[in-house]
């Protein structure tokens, strides 16, 4: 076992028992830059503090530096209504990701091996899932990987016989109360009573699965192949439920517009045909401000034909502006009229369909208004009645800072 394809210093989730301490071991012997992250969840007493003076010892006799992180785990579930299982977990990650960037390593190396895989297959079929659930684990995961996950746990524990290296139990894993000790405890073994090479087999369909991925998302023509299984691997990773992509995939059938999917990461909007995908958590922190100047030129009309018209400006009758100007989102019921059709009124979000902006698009329009009267469809076209005539004496300059930061591009799929 060898990381060929991370340079630099590499974090080893070492929990003390057997797998993560081979795993740490491997990685040392072998002369990786390493480091040990260990994370005591305070939940079994006498056996968590046995846990973390262990892994102290280990570190220090291998010279290899140990972080220690000390999580009121309890606390934390009831605070944010999950199981302890869940808490324990985004806990770990998230102080892996922050130890990560904070020692600047390339890699968090965790100790998932076979069994484990096979484990994590039967568990998502059991909840429901994708072909992504049925790929299993992936050996690279962004930061995460998993150098022993074509390893079985036979094997990690004669090479730990081998060199003469023990390591710690939790009683915890032979406890029921989870789904996946039972899985562990209970299925597992009547598996392999069934095939010796049940492991094996299901560990290796994990990987096909994951192989053809790829091809079978290459090959699917969404505007006529739309299915659950198309759409779930489409928004795969988004934070959807199976729930909501069934209400969507009948919105995107009966081109419902309008309807909104929205997930603790991304929003959906259905619109003309489009399935309109935009990541919720992506939206940097400038503010859009208005920017004004007012200009006094000797000829208004000569000095407005000499500029460089782009969407970015409008130019207003700096007189026909007698109230603040302040910036907001198209609201229902708003009007102006468009400069260039003659006075006509027209509802805003008419004019935006014409247009041809999404609905996600049209929430995040940007108008100029002067109380209830809209002077600026920002970046697109002035109200008719504040138009530079030949009695403009002053000319107002609007231009808007960062409004092309606002919001991330959002991601459009033809749909049938």
């Amino acid at each position: 076992m060898t990381i060929t394809d991370y340079k630099g210093k590499t974090l080893v989730a070492l929990s003390g028992g057997a797998d993560s301490v081979a795993l740490l071991c491997m990685l040392h012997e072998q002369g990786n830059d390493i480091e040990a992250l260990h994370c005591n969840f305070q939940l079994r007493g006498e056996e968590s503090e046995r846990d973390e003076h262990f892994v102290t010892d280990l570190c220090h006799r291998l010279g290899i530096p140990l972080h220690v992180k000390r999580f009121d785990t309890q606390y934390y579930a009831r605070e944010q209504g999950v199981s302890i299982e869940m808490a324990a977990r985004t806990l770990r990650y998230e102080w892996f990701e922050t130890m990560r960037q904070q020692l600047g390593a390339a890699a968090i190396a965790v100790a998932h091996h076979r069994e484990d895989q096979a484990e994590t297959l039967l568990l998502n079929l059991v909840r429901g899932t994708g072909l992504r659930g049925l790929a299993g684990m992936r050996p690279r995961n962004g930061h995460i990987i998993r150098p022993l996950l074509d390893m079985s746990k036979e094997e990690i524990l004669d090479y730990l016989k081998h060199i003469g290296q023990d390591y710690m139990t939790d009683s915890t894993n032979l406890e029921r109360a989870a789904l996946r000790n039972r899985i562990r405890l209970d299925i597992m073994p009547l598996l392999r009573q069934l095939n010796p090479k049940a492991v094996e087999h299901i560990a290796e369909t994990a990987e096909k699965v994951a192989d053809a991925i790829p091809y079978y998302m290459k090959g699917v023509d969404l505007s006529d192949d739309l299915t659950a299984t198309t759409l779930h691997e489409r928004l795969s990773g988004c934070g959807f439920n199976v729930t909501q992509e069934t209400c969507m995939l009948t919105a995107i059938r009966q081109r419902q517009s309008g309807k909104e999917f929205i997930s603790p990461t991304h929003q959906v909007l259905i619109d003309r045909g489009k399935l309109i995908l935009q990541d919720c958590t992506n939206k940097p922190s400038q503010t859009v401000k208005l920017h004004i100047q007012i200009k006094e030129p000797d000829y208004p009309l000569k000095w407005l034909k000499a500029q460089n018209l782009t969407p970015d400006c409008a130019f207003l009758d700096a007189d026909k502006v007698n109230a603040p100007l302040a910036l907001r989102h198209p609201q229902a019921g708003d009007r102006f009229q468009p400069f260039g059709m003659g006075g006509r009124s027209r509802l805003i979000s008419d004019f935006l369909t014409d247009h041809k902006l999404s609905l996600l698009e049209k929430q995040h329009q940007w108008l100029v208004t002067m109380g209830e009267e809209i002077v600026w469809v920002c970046r697109m076209r002035p109200d008719h009645r504040f138009r530079v005539t030949e009695a403009t004496r002053r000319i107002m300059v609007l231009s808007l800072q960062g409004v092309k930061s606002q919001l991330s591009q959002p991601q459009e799929e033809e749909l049938g």
